[in-house]
């Protein structure tokens, strides 16, 4: 008597159980498989040598949307804290709770003027040899289609 099976092609046998599973040690995929090596790649050069023009207009506008919106958000609130602080500071004083010497405020104001001032011509070194180094117009300059894509978002961003 012939035995016919009636198991679709691609169906294994449910009782045998033969399968083989490989186990993957996530932290030591991680650190093989870097998420920036695939997104930006393995060398250094210009973003226009690997990916496609609307690729980096995209990429670019983006972060730049991000950064826009970002920027704007905290924007409002930081404007609205100083603001607000001085409206209250402003109607304090007009009603006699506090009284400010705004003669002393000037001198303060301009002490500190000075002492920024000074404090950063005396900049950390290694931030103005990197600012040198790096410059950001030659990093524009070859990754022009970034950098515009970047700048519209940007704006978007601002604006959303």
């Amino acid at each position: 008597m012939a035995t016919t099976d009636h198991r679709e092609a691609g169906q294994e046998d449910p009782e045998s159980e033969d399968e083989v599973y490989e186990v993957v040690d996530l932290t030591e995929y991680a650190r093989r498989h870097q998420w920036w090596s695939r997104v930006f790649g393995s060398n250094s050069g210009p973003i226009a040598e690997k990916y496609s023009v609307a690729t980096q207009i995209v990429m670019g506008g983006v972060t730049g949307w991000c950064a826009g919106y970002l920027f704007q958000r905290v924007g409002k609130i930081a404007a609205t804290a100083v603001g607000g602080g001085f409206l209250l500071l402003q109607i304090a004083n007009h009603s006699g709770y506090v009284q400010v010497d705004w003669k002393k405020v000037e001198k303060d104001v301009n002490k500190a003027k000075k002492h920024l001032k000074k404090r950063a011509n005396k900049a950390a070194p290694e931030i103005n040899t990197f600012i040198e180094e790096v410059k950001a117009t030659d990093f524009v300059k070859r990754n022009i289609v970034v950098s515009s894509g970047f700048v519209g978002g940007f704006f978007l961003g601002l604006a959303s």
